[in-house]
C-alpha cells in the first residue's frame, strides 16, 4: 500500500522547479552535484555520520512497502532448464523454490496458476549496488513485485534514493540485442540524449541490461562521465528490468540491504539471461516469481512513467506536469507495441531512422498519405528491414502491424522521425525537445493555455534555444503580463537566458516587480547562499508571537532590509520600512501608479514613511538588482544591472554588498566568486564614469556627491569609499575633484610656495598674488578673499602643520631644557595647547553629520589607527603630567612624557601621507611593519632556543632574573648584529669580568670553570657548535628570508601604492574639510562658537555640500537621464572591445563557416529536392499517359481493331524507392483516403480488456475481402439491464429484435438508410470495426443521440462583441464529466419517451426543461447521422443529431433564465462557457459539429 507520508510531487517545492528535502535525505544521494570546499567537507561529514542512519531507516522502510513474488507450488514443467534440469512451471529448479512449495499440496488443481501459486513476500534485494571491477561507482537497487504501485515506487526513488523530482521523462527503447549503427549516428544520437538529459534534469528510463539500446544509452553516459568536470553533476539513468532475466542476480539477495552488493558481468556466461549494464545509475528489477521469462517489467514500466508524467513541478507560482518523451531505436514487435502504446496515451515519439528495423519501416512511411500506407507497402518494408526474420511473419501479423503503423502515423503530431544530416538536424536533443513542444501544440487548451505550457515546459528544460526558434518566433504576440510567472520561474531557478529573453520581449520591471513579488523572491532564497543564514538570525531575534500566531514568522521587507543595512553600512537608511505598530503590512504598494522611468526621462519615485518618519523609494530594478546580488548570481545581476538608471551608485552598492558578504564567507570558491564579482561591478562603475567625465566633467562630479534616495540616501563618494573601492576612487576625475575641495575656493594652479607666503604675509591676500575660481572674489579685495583662503582645506592643513610643529618644538625644548619642579610659562603653554588638541578630538568624535548615533560613531573613530594613537598620546601625557606634578614622581613623570614625545612624533607621518612622494612610502613601511611582526616569532624561536641552552651550558643555577633576561634574550639578539659573547669559546677569559658566586649585581655569574687551573670546565667545542649553527639561522637565513618578504612587500606594494595613496588621501582631505580654520591653540576660539551654535542655539550638524548635495527633482532626472545614455554607451563599447578580441573574432568566423556550411547544404539539398519533385512529376505524367494508352488499346480492342495475343503489355508502375516523402501538401491527400471511421477501430476497446482485431484502412468496407477477418465478440453486462438489449450472440434473444424499424420505444431506423443484417446482428454501415457485439452500447443497431450546441456571442466588458481579426467569436455551453481532463457539449444518449438527454438533464434544474425542449425545437439542425465514436462496434454504432441553439442577444430573458438554472447535481462535474476555437478540448466529433455552427454564422474558428 501506498505509504501514509506520501504526498503528490506537486506539493514540493526545489531548486528550480520541485522537491525541497532535509539535508539528511540529501546527502544519501549519489548523483547530487558536489559544488566547493567547505560544502564538499559539511556534506562528507554528514554523509558519513548520517549515512548509517539513513540505511536503518531504508532497511525499516522497504521490507514493509516493496515485496517479491515467489512461487510456492512446484508443478514439473515439460521442457527442461538449458543445463538439463527438471524444473517448474515458473522456471526455477526444485532447489530454488522455499521448502513448502515441493511439499505435497492440498491446492485445488493440478495446473500451475500465477495468480494461485504466486505469493507476494517482504523483498531481499535492495540497497547499493557496484559492480565488480568496473570501478567505484554505487548506483541503487531494488527488487520488487510487478503489482508494487507506481507511487511507492517514486516515493522510494525522491525520498530514499534522494532523486530531484525531473523536468522531463525520457523513456529509450528499442532492439534488446546489440546492433550495428551508423558511427556518426551513433556518436550524433550519445551527444543529443545526454546533452537533453542533462540541461533539462530529465531522467532516462532504459530496460537496464547491457544489451542493444540500453548498452547505447549507457555508453553515452559513460562517455560523459568521463568526458565532463565534477560540478556539472551526473546523470540519472533508471534501468527497469525483469528480475528473472538478470545473470547473476544471487550476488543481490541481501535480506536487511546490501550496502553495496557487489554484482559481477559475465557477458559470456550469461546464456539466454541478460547482465545489468554498469552505466546505469538506479535499477528497479521487476518480479513476477518466474524465470527467464522477458517482457515482465513493461506493464509496470508504463504505469510508473504514467504516474510521473501525472506529477506537477511547481516553482514560483509555475507548475508543469512533467513531459514524458519516448526515443526510439531499432527494435522489433515489442518495441512496435511500445509505440503504439505511447503515441495512443499522448506520448510524443522521437524514431531515429538508420538505426534499423522498427524504426527505419516507420521513418520510411511517416511522411506517406494513411491510404498509401497498405499491406503491401508494408510488407515491402518489412521484408527490407526484417531480412532474416520476414519469412517467420504470418500474414494477420502484417495486417496487425500495419493497423498499429497506420495508427502511428495518423498522430503526426505526436511523432517525430530525426534523419542525421536532413531538414537541418544535427542534434537529438532539439528534436527531442522540438517533438515535445510539437505535441504540447497540438493539445487541446482553453485560450493560450497551450502557448503558455510550452514556455513553461523551455524555462523548465533550461532550452533558451527552444523558446527562440519555437516560442518566441512571430506566431504569437505576448502580453508582457502573461510573461510574468515564468519570469518568476526564470529569477528563482536562476535562468538569466530566460530573464534577458523576457526583457527583450516585453517585460517591465517596473510592472513585474512588486510588493508581493518582492516577498516571494526573497522567501524563495537559495538555501545555501549566506544571506539567507543572515536572514533567518533576523528572524530568529524577532520578539515571540502572541498565542494562536504563527510560530515561525514569515520573511518581510523590513527584515531585508535589516540584513541590507548592515551590508551597505549604518550610514545608509533603510531600503523597506517597518509596518507601524498595530497597522496590518501592506503587501501590495500600487506599482502601476509609480512613475518610474526606466530610460531616464523622469525620475518621480513612490515615497512612504515608515513609524520612524524614514523616507524609502521602491525601485523595482534596484530592488531585484539587490536580490540578485545577495545570491552572487552573476549574469542574473549583470543582466538587471544593464536595466538600471542610478548604475554608479547600483554597481558600488553591489560591489559594497559583496565585499560585506565575502569577510563572513567560510566557502574559499564562493568567497573568490564574490570578491570578483565586486571587482567586475567596480570595474562597471569606473568604465560608466569614465565615459561621463570625458563628456562634461563638471556633471560627472555633481553624480558623486548627488544624494541617492534609492541607495539609502548616501552617494557614490561615500558607497565607493565605504567599499574601499580603490579602483574606483583612485580615477582622474575623482582625484581632480577631491583636489579641487582640497584647495577650496583657491585656484588649482596656485603654487604652494605662494600659499605658504600668504599664511606668513595675510597682507598679500589683498593683491593678486593668489587667484580664485571666483570672479567675485578674484576681483574683491577685501574679507571675503581672506575668509576664502582662510577656509580653503590647503591652508587649513598647512597652519595645523606649522602649529604642530610649533609645539613639538617647545615639547622638545622643555623636556630637555626647561623641566623645571614648578611648571614654568613654556610648560603652561604646553598644556594649554594640548588642551586645545583634546578639544579638536572630542569634536571629531561627538561630529555626527549622518545621525548614526554616539556609539556607532565612536566605533568609527576608533577605527581609525591616527585617531588611536592620538588618543594615546593624550592618555600618556595625563598619566606624565599627573606623575611631574607629584614632587616624589617628578623623574618617572618626564620619562613618560619623553616617551609621549615619541608617540607625537609619530603622528608627523598622518600628516606626510598628503604628499605624492611620501604618503605612497608610508604606506608601504606599513605593510613592513607587519612582516616584522610576523617575523619576531620566527626569530624569538631561535633566540629563546639558543639563549636558554647557552646559560644552561654555562650558567650554572643563576637566580637573579635581570642576568637570566640577559643572557638568555638579551646577549642572545645582540649576537645577531656582531656582539660576540667574550666567555663563549674560552680564550678570552677572565675571572675579572664575573662574579664566581653570582653575588656582585654588576657582574654576571662565572662560567662552569675549575677553580684549580682557572680555566673554563665547560664544552667549548658545543658552545661553538651552537653558536656557528645559531648564526648561521639567524644572520643568513632569517635576516634573509626578512629581506626577502620586505622585496616581496614593497614589489606587491608598489604596483598599488598610487592607488591606495590616493584612496587614503580622501581621508585627510575630508578632515581638514571639515575642520575648523584656526589652528591649535587658536582653534579653541572655534570650539566655542560651535559650542553656542550646536548645544545652546540646537543647530544641527551637516555635511559640507561640496561632498553630499541634494538636487532637485528636475535637474536629478535630467542628470539621471543623461548618466543612462552613457551607460549605454559603455555597454555598447564594451560588446565591440568584446568582439575585437581574438578568441572572439576565431568563434565567429568558425559560426560564420558553419552557418555557410549549412547552407550550402541546404542549397543542395533544395536542388536534390526540386530534382526529385521534376522526376516525380515526370514519372506521375509517364503513368497517366500509361493509362491513356492503355484506354486507348482498350478502345480499339473492344472495337474489332487488333487481338488479344497482339496486345502489347505495358510495365507496371513502380513507387520510387528510397523516397524521403515529407509532411508536405501531400497530407492533403490523406483526409481523402482516410474517409473510414477511425477511433471506432482503435485496438483496444475503451473500459475494458478486450483488444479488437486489426482492421487496416483498406479492409474496412465490408465489400473489401478479407479472409482472415475474426473479430471477438464482446458485450458489456450493463447494470441497466431492462433498458439495454440481451448479452450474447444467440439466436434465440436476439429473435424479438425488428432492425430497419421502430422497435417499440426504440427507433432502430439509420439515418444512412437500410443496414444489412447478417445472421441476425446488423451490420455498421461504415465497415469493419474489428469487433463483434454491441459493446458497452445499449443498442444494436444504430444509437440515437441528441447534440445540442448552445451558443452566445463572446462580449467585452462594453457589452460590444468581441472579434477575432474581421470575425466574431462566440462562446459555447460546455460541461465535463467528473474524473475527465475533457469537455463535452451537454448532449447524448435519451431516455425512452424523452426529449432531453440525460448529461444536458445533469445541469439544468428541472424547473427548466420544459422552457429548454421549446428551444430545441425552434432550434436548427446541423448534423444528422453517423458517429466515429471509440465504443462503435460492427454490430452497434452512434448516430447523432446536432441541434443549434443561439442567442444572439445578450439580454434575451431566455438565455438570462438559462443562466440562472445551470447547476451541477453531481459532484465534480462542471459547467461554463468557453470560447469557440479550434484549440478547445472537446471531444473530437463534438469540435466537428461546433465547427459546423460556427462556419453557420461565419464566426471565428
Amino acid at each position: 500500500t501506498e505509504p501514509p507520508t506520501l504526498r503528490k510531487a506537486g506539493s514540493r517545492q526545489e531548486e528550480g522547479f520541485g522537491v525541497q528535502r532535509t539535508m539528511a535525505e540529501l546527502g544519501m544521494a549519489p548523483h547530487l552535484r558536489r559544488s566547493n570546499s567547505s560544502v564538499c567537507k559539511a556534506r562528507r561529514l554528514q554523509h558519513l555520520f548520517g549515512n548509517s542512519t539513513k540505511q536503518e531507516n531504508l532497511s525499516s522502510w522497504v521490507p514493509q512497502n516493496i515485496k517479491k513474488k515467489e512461487c510456492v507450488y512446484f508443478v514439473e514443467s515439460p521442457k527442461l532448464s538449458d543445463a538439463g534440469k527438471v524444473v517448474c512451471e515458473c522456471g526455477h529448479t526444485r532447489q530454488q523454490h522455499l521448502e513448502e512449495a515441493t511439499r505435497p499440496h492440498t491446492l485445488q488443481g493440478k495446473d500451475w496458476d500465477p495468480k494461485k501459486h504466486v505469493q507476494e513476500m517482504p523483498t531481499d534485494a535492495f540497497g547499493d549496488i557496484v559492480f565488480k571491477g568496473l570501478g567505484q561507482k554505487v548506483g541503487k537497487y531494488v527488487r520488487l513485485s510487478q503489482d508494487t504501485p507506481p507511487s511507492v515506487i517514486y516515493h522510494l526513488m525522491t525520498q530514499y534514493w534522494g532523486l530531484d523530482v525531473p523536468n522531463l521523462l525520457i523513456s529509450v527503447t528499442g532492439g534488446a540485442k546489440d546492433f550495428n549503427m551508423k558511427p556518426r549516428l551513433k556518436s550524433v544520437f550519445r551527444r543529443g540524449l545526454v546533452k537533453v538529459a542533462q540541461t533539462t534534469g530529465a531522467w532516462i528510463i532504459t530496460g537496464g541490461s547491457h544489451a542493444g539500446v540500453m548498452k547505447q544509452v549507457g555508453e553515452a553516459v559513460r562517455d560523459f562521465t568521463l568526458s565532463s568536470c565534477r560540478d556539472e553533476g551526473d546523470i540519472v539513468t533508471v534501468g527497469i528490468a525483469t528480475w528473472g532475466t538478470v545473470h547473476n542476480r544471487e550476488g543481490l539477495i541481501h535480506p536487511s540491504g546490501g550496502f553495496p552488493a557487489e554484482y559481477v558481468v559475465d557477458e559470456e556466461g550469461q546464456g539466454c539471461l541478460s547482465c545489468l549494464d554498469s552505466n546505469h545509475s538506479h535499477f528497479i528489477l521487476v518480479d513476477d516469481g518466474t524465470h527467464g521469462r522477458y517482457g515482465v517489467e513493461i506493464p509496470l514500466r508504463t504505469k510508473l512513467e504514467k504516474f510521473v508524467s501525472e506529477q506537477t513541478k511547481e516553482r514560483g507560482g509555475v507548475a508543469i506536469k512533467i513531459p514524458v518523451v519516448c526515443v526510439v531505436l531499432e527494435g522489433g514487435p515489442g518495441t512496435l507495441h511500445t509505440i503504439y502504446n505511447a503515441i495512443t496515451n499522448g506520448t510524443p515519439c522521437v524514431v531515429v531512422e538508420g538505426s534499423g528495423r522498427v524504426a527505419d519501416v516507420i521513418a520510411q512511411v511517416a511522411g506517406l498519405p494513411i491510404s498509401e500506407i497498405t499491406i503491401s507497402r508494408v510488407q515491402e518494408k518489412l521484408s527490407l528491414f526484417f531480412q532474416e526474420t520476414f519469412e517467420t511473419l504470418s500474414e494477420s501479423r502484417i495486417v496487425e502491424w500495419t493497423k498499429k503503423i497506420q495508427d502511428i502515423v495518423r498522430r503526426r503530431q505526436l511523432l517525430t522521425i530525426f534523419r542525421e544530416g536532413k531538414d537541418g538536424q544535427q542534434d537529438v536533443d532539439v528534436a527531442i525537445l522540438q517533438a515535445l513542444l510539437k505535441a504540447s501544440r497540438s493539445h487541446d487548451y482553453f485560450g493560450h493555455e497551450n502557448w503558455d505550457h510550452q514556455l513553461k515546459l523551455a524555462v523548465a528544460w533550461n532550452r533558451v534555444d527552444i523558446a527562440r526558434s519555437e516560442i518566441f518566433s512571430g506566431e504569437r504576440q505576448w502580453k508582457p503580463s502573461e510573461l510574468h510567472p515564468v519570469m518568476m520561474a526564470a529569477l528563482i531557478s536562476n535562468k538569466p537566458e530566460f530573464v534577458k529573453l523576457f526583457l527583450e520581449n516585453g517585460v517591465r520591471l517596473k510592472e513585474f516587480v512588486t510588493w508581493d513579488t518582492l516577498l516571494s523572491l526573497y522567501q524563495h532564497l537559495d538555501p545555501s547562499c549566506l544571506f539567507h543564514s543572515k536572514l533567518q538570525k533576523v528572524l530568529a531575534e524577532e520578539p515571540e508571537r502572541p498565542a494562536g500566531g504563527p510560530t515561525v514568522p514569515h520573511v518581510q521587507m523590513h527584515h531585508v532590509a535589516q540584513v541590507l543595512r548592515e551590508l551597505l553600512g549604518d550610514f545608509t537608511q533603510p531600503l523597506y520600512p517597518r509596518p507601524r505598530t498595530g497597522d496590518r503590512p501592506r503587501l501590495l504598494l500600487p506599482v502601476p501608479n509609480m512613475k518610474l522611468n526606466m530610460q531616464g526621462v523622469s525620475l518621480r519615485s513612490l515615497h512612504k514613511r515608515s513609524s520612524g518618519h524614514v523616507a524609502f523609494t521602491m525601485d523595482p530594478v534596484r530592488d531585484l538588482l539587490i536580490w540578485a546580488i545577495v545570491q552572487s548570481r552573476r549574469e542574473l545581476a549583470e543582466i538587471i544591472w544593464a536595466q538600471s538608471q542610478d548604475c554608479i551608485a547600483a554597481a558600488l552598492a553591489c560591489s559594497k554588498m559583496l565585499k560585506e558578504l565575502s569577510k563572513e564567507e567560510e566557502d574559499t570558491d564562493s568567497l573568490e566568486e564574490m570578491l570578483a564579482l565586486a571587482s567586475e561591478f567596480e570595474h562597471r562603475a569606473v568604465g560608466v564614469f569614465t565615459e561621463c567625465h570625458r563628456k562634461d566633467e563638471e556633471r560627472a562630479q555633481k553624480l558623486l556627491t548627488r544624494v541617492s534616495e534609492a541607495w539609502g540616501r548616501t552617494t557614490c563618494l561615500q558607497l565607493a569609499l565605504e567599499a574601499k573601492d580603490m579602483k574606483f576612487v583612485s580615477h582622474g576625475g575623482i582625484q581632480a575633484f577631491l583636489t579641487k575641495v582640497w584647495w577650496g575656493q583657491l585656484c588649482v594652479d596656485n603654487g604652494l610656495w605662494r600659499v605658504i607666503l600668504c599664511m606668513l604675509a595675510f597682507p598679500l591676500l589683498c593683491t593678486s598674488f593668489v587667484s580664485f575660481r571666483e570672479k567675485k572674489l578674484q576681483a574683491g579685495r577685501g574679507l571675503l578673499r581672506v575668509r576664502a583662503f582662510f577656509s580653503a582645506p590647503v591652508v587649513i592643513f598647512h597652519l595645523n602643520i606649522l602649529s604642530y610643529f610649533a609645539f613639538l618644538c617647545l615639547f622638545a625644548y622643555v623636556l630637555m631644557v626647561d623641566f623645571q619642579p614648578a611648571p614654568s610659562w613654556c610648560e603652561c603653554l604646553i598644556y594649554f595647547w594640548l588642551f586645545s588638541l583634546v578639544c579638536e578630538e572630542l569634536r571629531q568624535l561627538f561630529y555626527d553629520p549622518d545621525e548614526l548615533g554616539l556609539t556607532k560613531v565612536a566605533l568609527l573613530y576608533f577605527s581609525d589607527f591616527w585617531n588611536k594613537l592620538d588618543v594615546g598620546a593624550i592618555l600618556l601625557f595625563v598619566a606624565g603630567l599627573t606623575c611631574r606634578l607629584i614632587p616624589g614622581l617628578l623623574y618617572p613623570g618626564r620619562i613618560i612624557l619623553s616617551l609621549d614625545f615619541i608617540m607625537f612624533c609619530l603622528r608627523l607621518m598622518h600628516i606626510f601621507t598628503v604628499s605624492k612622494t611620501l604618503g605612497p612610502k608610508i604606506i608601504i613601511v606599513k605593510r613592513m611593519m607587519k612582516d616584522v611582526f610576523f617575523f619576531l616569532f620566527l626569530l624569538a624561536v631561535w633566540v629563546v632556543s639558543f639563549g636558554v641552552a647557552k646559560q644552561a651550558i654555562l650558567i650554572h643555577n643563576e637566580s637573579r632574573v635581570d642576568w637570566i633576561f640577559r643572557g638568555v634574550v638579551y646577549q642572545s639578539y645582540l649576537t645577531i648584529f656582531g656582539q660576540m659573547p667574550a666567555y663563549i669559546d674560552g680564550v678570552n677569559f677572565s675571572l675579572d669580568q664575573c662574579s664566581p658566586n653570582g653575588t656582585d649585581p654588576y657582574k654576571p655569574k662565572c662560567p662552569e670553570s675549575d677553580t684549580v687551573r682557572h680555566e673554563p670546565a665547560f664544552p667549548e667545542w658545543l658552545t661553538v657548535t651552537l653558536l656557528c649553527l645559531y648564526l648561521l639561522f639567524t644572520n643568513i637565513l632569517l635576516l634573509n628570508l626578512l629581506i626577502a618578504m620586505f622585496n616581496y612587500t614593497f614589489q606587491q606594494v608598489q604596483e598599488h601604492t598610487d592607488q591606495i595613496w590616493k584612496f587614503q588621501r580622501h581621508d585627510l582631505i575630508e578632515e581638514y574639510h571639515g575642520r575648523p580654520p584656526a589652528p591649535p591653540p587658536f582653534i579653541l576660539l572655534s570650539h566655542l562658537h560651535l559650542f553656542i551654535k550646536r548645544v545652546v542655539l540646537k543647530v544641527p550638524a551637516k555635511r559640507h555640500k561640496r561632498l553630499k548635495s541634494k538636487l532637485e527633482k528636475n535637474e536629478e532626472a535630467a542628470l539621471l537621464s543623461w548618466e543612462v545614455y552613457l551607460k549605454e554607451n559603455y555597454l555598447q563599447n564594451q560588446r565591440y572591445q568584446q568582439k575585437q578580441r581574438p578568441e572572439q573574432q576565431i568563434q565567429d568566423i568558425g559560426e560564420k563557416v558553419n552557418t555557410a556550411v549549412d547552407l550550402l547544404e541546404m542549397e543542395g539539398r533544395k536542388r536534390s529536392s526540386s530534382l526529385e519533385q521534376r522526376l516525380a512529376s515526370l514519372e506521375a505524367q509517364v503513368a497517366q499517359t500509361s493509362r491513356a494508352l492503355h484506354w486507348v488499346m482498350k478502345a480499339l480492342r473492344d472495337s474489332g481493331f487488333g487481338s488479344e495475343e497482339a496486345l502489347p503489355t505495358l510495365a507496371p508502375q513502380k513507387a520510387s524507392e528510397g523516397q524521403d516523402h515529407e509532411l508536405d501538401g501531400r497530407q492533403k491527400a490523406e483526409d481523402v483516403g482516410d474517409s473510414h471511421h477511425v477511433n471506432a477501430r482503435h485496438l483496444l476497446y475503451p473500459h475494458s480488456h478486450v483488444t479488437r482485431f486489426p482492421v487496416p484502412n483498406e479492409k474496412v468496407p465490408w465489400e473489401t475481402e478479407f479472409l482472415i477477418y475474426d473479430p471477438p465478440f464482446y458485450t458489456d453486462d450493463r447494470k441497466d439491464k431492462g433498458l439495454v438489449d440481451p448479452v450474447g450472440n444467440a439466436p434465440e434473444a436476439l429473435a424479438g429484435i425488428s432492425y430497419n424499424a421502430v422497435d417499440g420505444p426504440t427507433d432502430r431506423r439509420s439515418f444512412h438508410g437500410l443496414y444489412v443484417v447478417q445472421d441476425g446482428l446488423p451490420l455498421n454501415p461504415m465497415g469493419r470495426t474489428g469487433l463483434r457485439g454491441r459493446g458497452s452500447l445499449c443498442r444494436f443497431g444504430p444509437n440515437h443521440t441528441l447534440q445540442p450546441v448552445i451558443t452566445r456571442w463572446r462580449r467585452n466588458q462594453d457589452g460590444a462583441i468581441c472579434r477575432k481579426g474581421i470575425k466574431k467569436m462566440l462562446e459555447v455551453l460546455v460541461v465535463r464529466p467528473p474524473r475527465s481532463e475533457s469537455w463535452a457539449l451537454p448532449g447524448g444518449s435519451r431516455e425512452p419517451g424523452e426529449m432531453l438527454p440525460r448529461k444536458l438533464k445533469q445541469v439544468l434544474r428541472r424547473e427548466f426543461w420544459s422552457s429548454f425542449q421549446n428551444l430545441l425545437i425552434q432550434g436548427t439542425e446541423v448534423y444528422k447521422g453517423y458517429v466515429d465514436d471509440p465504443r462503435n462496434t460492427d454490430n452497434a454504432w452512434i448516430e447523432t443529431v446536432a441541434v443549434s441553439i443561439h442567442f444572439p442577444d445578450q439580454s434575451d430573458m431566455d438565455l438570462k433564465r438559462l443562466n440562472s438554472h445551470l447547476h451541477t447535481c453531481e459532484p465534480g462535474m462542471s459547467v461554463q462557457w468557453q470560447v469557440v476555437d479550434k484549440r478547445i478540448p472537446l471531444y473530437a466529433n463534438h469540435k466537428t459539429v461546433l465547427q459546423k455552427v460556427a462556419a453557420r454564422f461565419g464566426a471565428f474558428y
